[in-house]
């Protein structure tokens, strides 16, 4: 079984709006699309995706499969004010995950307690097959960390594009 987590497009950002509720860029469907030919997601395979519309979009862009949408894989809860220097933010809340690093975001562990297991159910599920799930990158950094028993990844969190895709051999 192959894992596929995908990190979806790039959204269309609006500050006064929560992230969670932001659209894919439509001028970013040429990048999902890139993806979807370049030969690194599979052919056959089980879809999944967070309820969060950058991600179901991004989705819907990849495959022409039936897509289910799997609430606990949303990303990691932001709201309240906008966050500068979000990189920075991010770091805080991977340092010490017991605590909120910017107010109004969840902890961390709040955000990994709801992602690993529903991406353990899925592949409880799906045993053998291959599994693609798009979300979100700080979701994804989680869960690789969860499933391959390593720390969180912030090198390869920064380095990731949006859309890309982490490929676990499980």
């Amino acid at each position: 079984m192959t894992l596929h987590l995908v990190r979806h497009g790039r959204p269309l950002v609006v500050p006064d709006v929560p992230a969670a509720e932001w659209d894919l860029d439509p001028a970013a469907y040429d990048d999902v699309w890139a993806l979807r030919s370049g030969g690194r997601l599979p052919t056959r395979a089980a879809w999944f995706s967070s309820p969060e519309p950058k991600a179901m979009q991004t989705a819907q862009l990849l495959t022409d499969a039936d897509v289910g949408v799997l609430p606990d894989l949303r990303e990691h809860e932001r709201t309240g004010e906008w966050v500068e220097d979000f990189t920075a933010a991010v770091r805080r809340a991977f340092a010490v995950p017991e605590e909120p690093a910017v107010a109004g975001w969840e902890p961390l562990t709040t955000c990994r307690d709801r992602v690993v297991p529903a991406v353990r159910r899925v592949l409880d599920v799906h045993g053998d097959d291959d599994v693609v799930l798009v979300g979100h990158g700080t979701a994804w950094t989680l869960v690789v960390a969860a499933l391959t028993g390593e720390p969180p990844d912030l090198a390869r969190w920064e380095a990731l594009e949006m859309p890309d895709v982490i490929v676990l051999d499980l």
